[in-house]
């Protein structure tokens, strides 16, 4: 199969690349680009592991074609911390233990700074309401919840 290329910009960086044109936008940034902060939990866009912003919307990277991001912003887990220096929601899932396996902990940060930025000071109800299409074996979620909190308060305290 011919690959085409695309011209995107990822976390800010203008970004080229060749892929197939049935590859999946998490198997171009896997495979193709090396970033492999995304994680490939269930392929099928129930988990929300993989979960990166396109254009500001959140999305599931197995559910798009690298070859229909022409053109468009992408932001990954690579793009959270500015450096050395984690984003709040990043330290605050370490300080309140909100991880274990880190499978789904790249998709769970993504999609909470995507709430945030949405919504600075949501409700407890909000968070899990929001991150419903995010799925973790391991945490139980209160964790979670108690970090995104936090790192709200501590956001809009900045």
């Amino acid at each position: 199969m011919k690959k085409v290329h695309i011209s995107t910009t990822i976390n800010g960086d203008e970004v080229d690349f060749l892929c197939e044109p049935t590859q999946t936008l998490l198997d171009v940034l896997r495979d193709e680009l090396h970033m492999t902060g995304t994680k490939e939990g269930c392929g099928t866009g129930d988990c929300g592991a993989c979960s990166v912003t396109l254009d500001g919307t959140l999305v599931c990277s197995c559910l798009v074609l690298g070859a229909e991001v022409g053109d468009k912003s992408i932001e990954t887990i690579e793009g959270m911390a500015q450096g050395e220096e984690l984003h709040p929601l990043q330290q605050k899932f370490i300080d309140h233990v909100a991880l274990q396996c880190g499978i789904c902990t790249p998709g769970l940060l993504v999609a909470s700074k995507k709430l945030l930025e949405r919504n600075p000071d949501p409700s407890e109800e909000e968070i899990r309401y929001w991150l419903a299409g995010n799925l973790c074996r391991c945490t139980g979620y209160q964790k979670i919840v108690e970090a995104v909190a936090d790192a709200a308060q501590e956001m809009r305290s900045a």
